[in-house]
């Protein structure tokens, strides 16, 4: 009589468990919904100030930016950046920045540079959530801000 005390019990907690597991899970993703975003999740135009610090961006045919028009899968769209430079002591980049203008978070890569790299360029894959612009932002040693943005058409599957 006992095993079949022991069996009635185990369905019961299993019963109760069910009950109560699953609607705990979905109170918690409704509270999770509701949480604001981090502290790096940033507008195109807040990251912009957040960079530059409120000073003045010039377009400028010095940073040479490569994406692709369309590119097939959002998830890993290659960019390129290519400033000229010197890239001695008294003219040099010192960042570049690559920022997308409608992603939940518009900082997709930040790197910085010194003299000792020789080359002001930088190549990487970035995500993208949909069709938008990939603006380079390129901070050079005297301070000043210069920029370039294309736009990338995001296809699902190739077909958009």
């Amino acid at each position: 009589m006992e095993r079949r005390k022991f069996i009635q019990g185990m369905f019961a907690a299993s019963a109760v468990a069910a009950t109560i597991v699953p609607s705990a899970l979905v109170a918690k993703e409704e509270t999770k919904a509701k949480v604001p975003k981090g502290k790096n999740a940033l507008s195109y135009e807040e990251a912009v100030k957040a960079i530059t610090g409120g000073k003045a961006v010039a377009d400028s045919q010095k940073v040479s930016l490569t994406v692709p028009e369309i590119a097939e899968n959002g998830a890993v769209v290659p960019v390129k950046v290519k400033v000229e430079s010197a890239m001695t002591e008294a003219e040099h980049v010192k960042a570049i920045h690559v920022l997308s203008t409608k992603n939940g978070n518009a900082r997709c890569a930040d790197v910085m540079l010194t003299p000792m790299n020789g080359k002001g360029y930088f190549a990487t894959r970035i995500k993208l959530g949909g069709t938008q612009d990939v603006v380079a932002l390129v901070e050079m040693s005297d301070g000043s801000f210069l920029r370039a943005a294309k736009p990338v058409k995001v296809t699902i599957g190739g077909c958009g």
